[in-house]
């Protein structure tokens, strides 16, 4: 995956109107202060600004694909010679602070944590809390502070051994027990826990996630009436224009220094591109594309064949596909969560943008449809297989293709 430059994002040709955006709903409201003396998360919520309203999303993310599982486990193109995947530094890419540095200053991310925890003490006060990739320890530690009985913090990588360090020097020793190991091999010290708290989304949502991982704690150790948290993602599709970083980062290969690089051209556009994308480069309307329940999915949920459908709200040209997620913790006294939207606050995880083979001139009312095929790559599942199939019938362009794309 590449990273995107600063740039300032032009819209191309004439056929652009320069429409005024309309003011996205609001999904989730930040909470009032628990009086504890902590910041809330005024100010550092993302969630005013959601792009789209569920029930505002184009119906077809409703419809029900019967094959959507079997399709989403037919056969990808074979990387042949390609055995490098994300598992060769995956848990070592870990212990090294700077990632850490990188999620901690995440307000979003962190503060609507925090938040979840500081204002729902209900949900925590005396109760066993299983940390899920626990990292620096920081969720743990919001939750000892709740008033939680006892935490559970595993932590795979080195970053276990500085995290006991954290614990003890916040005097936490007692509350918390950091435990090195995977969580599909290590032996806690009681039956079963309480609540399951866990920051396991990737980029694109299952890129490099923990999510099958918190699905075996869950299935594991949560008891009958137990809360995990976060309990619900949502991944959604839009599409873009972008014909100044495209002819950059793809077309750059067609002439470098007078020689002809296009076979790189062709691996780069299999590459999805993480990177954060300007509100006012939206073509489309949002789709809602999978929402994953995380207390009653099963592993296999994760693969996935959605349909959608994005409707232009503006004459002008279609250079790639944009993906983001939201997640909620729906146990709360009132809704909270967070979007990694382009028309929200930005997180590290950004957006990923997946550009397309052709471009697309789409009029005001035409519809881009097709489908997304999501899969875990067959030879290390935190890598992510993604295949779309595309069409526009329009009075300007008409077109049909399918394309694959790999995060690794």
């Amino acid at each position: 995956m590449g990273r995107r430059k600063s740039h300032n994002p032009t819209t191309s040709g004439d056929q652009s109107l320069n429409q005024q955006q309309q003011p996205a709903k609001i999904r989730f409201k930040d909470g009032d202060g628990d009086g504890d003396g902590q910041e809330n998360a005024a100010g550092s919520s993302n969630l005013d600004e959601v792009m789209c309203d569920p029930d505002e999303s184009t119906a077809v993310a409703d419809m029900t694909v019967d094959a959507s599982t079997r399709e989403a486990n037919e056969s990808f193109p074979d990387d042949a010679g390609d055995n490098q995947t994300s598992a060769d530094y995956y848990f070592d890419s870990y212990s090294h602070f700077g990632i850490h540095e990188e999620m901690l200053k995440d307000i979003v991310r962190t503060k609507t944590y925090q938040n979840v925890i500081y204002q729902n003490k209900f949900l925590f006060k005396n109760k066993v809390v299983l940390d899920v990739g626990a990292g620096t320890g920081i969720l743990s530690l919001f939750c000892a502070k709740a008033g939680a009985q006892h935490v559970y913090a595993v932590e795979c990588s080195h970053m276990a051994d500085t995290a006991k360090e954290i614990v003890e020097s916040n005097g936490f020793s007692n509350v918390i027990t950091v435990l090195k190991g995977k969580v599909e091999e290590i032996d806690l010290p009681v039956a079963k826990v309480d609540i399951i708290i866990s920051e396991w989304m990737g980029y694109f949502l299952l890129f490099e996630n923990m999510l099958n991982t918190v699905l075996y704690a869950r299935d594991k150790w949560l008891v009958n009436d137990g809360v995990v948290l976060p309990d619900k993602a949502s991944l959604y599709l839009t599409a873009i224009e972008d014909a100044e970083y495209k002819e950059d980062k793809i077309e750059f290969w067609n002439n470098v220094y007078g020689f002809d690089m296009s076979c790189i051209k062709k691996q780069a556009m299999t590459e999805p591109l993480v990177d954060t994308v300007d509100q006012n480069q939206l073509v489309t309307q949002c789709q809602l594309l999978k929402t994953m329940d995380i207390s009653k999915m099963t592993p296999g949920d994760a693969s996935f064949t959605a349909p959608f459908k994005l409707v232009a709200e503006r004459d002008d040209y279609i250079h790639a596909l944009v993906a983001y997620f939201d997640v909620s913790f729906t146990k709360c006294h009132k809704l909270t969560g967070f979007s990694t939207g382009p028309r929200s606050r930005a997180t590290h995880w950004k957006q990923t943008v997946l550009y397309l083979e052709d471009v697309l001139t789409i009029c005001e009312g035409e519809a881009l449809v097709g489908s997304m095929t999501v899969a875990p790559n067959k030879k290390n599942p935190r890598d992510v297989d993604i295949k779309v199939k595309y069409s526009l019938n329009g009075r300007r362009c008409t077109v049909s293709r399918i394309q694959y794309y790999k995060m690794r």
